[in-house]
């Protein structure tokens, strides 16, 4: 795991302008991104065509183009990676799902992160309809799944990054994750 003090003194420095930074940046947490994107991607099913490095380097991509963020931390950095990463596998899902005329969905193994006790695997365009649902419902809630099972954040950083506490995030995460398994059996 890259040092947290030093990966947010270079996003403070990156969002100063400082191109140098980002030179410095990359490699400390590239090798996080790549683990981010190889759980997100053995969760899926086997021949996917996209490989973590294709989804690292597409997220990566998107990342320094973000002039409008203004980077707080190492945890709010993995925060918008795994935001990041969850929008290219949806859209890489719909695209695959739409060439194939109603073919198998993109699917997804939704273990105890999501579906409490139980490992089944989960459409990705269905378990991203049930978190835009949750959204709407509780903004935060949908947000603190996004932060742990895209983003791979510990519960102690989605608190950090959402300037709440700890058992917030338990009991929330613990709610969200019941609400979008009874959501997702019923379809």
């Amino acid at each position: 795991m890259s040092s947290p003090g030093k990966v947010t003194d270079l996003l403070v420095a990156w969002n100063g302008g400082e191109a140098e930074a980002l030179t410095k940046l990359v490699p400390l947490v590239y090798e996080e991104l790549r683990q981010i994107a190889q759980r997100c991607l053995r969760r899926e099913r086997q021949g996917h065509t996209l490989e973590p490095t294709a989804l690292v380097h597409e997220a990566y991509a998107r990342l320094i183009d973000q002039n409008r963020v203004r980077w707080q931390n190492r945890a709010h950095f993995f925060a918008i990676a795994g935001q990041t990463m969850r929008r290219i596998l949806v859209d890489h899902a719909r695209r695959r799902h739409a060439a194939r005329r109603g073919g198998p969905a993109l699917r997804l193994s939704l273990d105890e992160t999501v579906a409490a006790g139980d490992r089944r695997d989960v459409d990705l365009i269905s378990l991203d309809d049930a978190l835009n649902g949750l959204t709407a419902l509780d903004a935060s809630r949908a947000r603190i799944v996004e932060l742990r099972y895209f983003g791979g954040l510990s519960i102690e950083e989605t608190a950090e990054v959402l300037s709440i506490s700890p058992a917030t995030v338990k009991r929330d995460w613990s709610v969200a994750r019941a609400w979008l398994y009874r959501e997702m059996t019923r379809r």
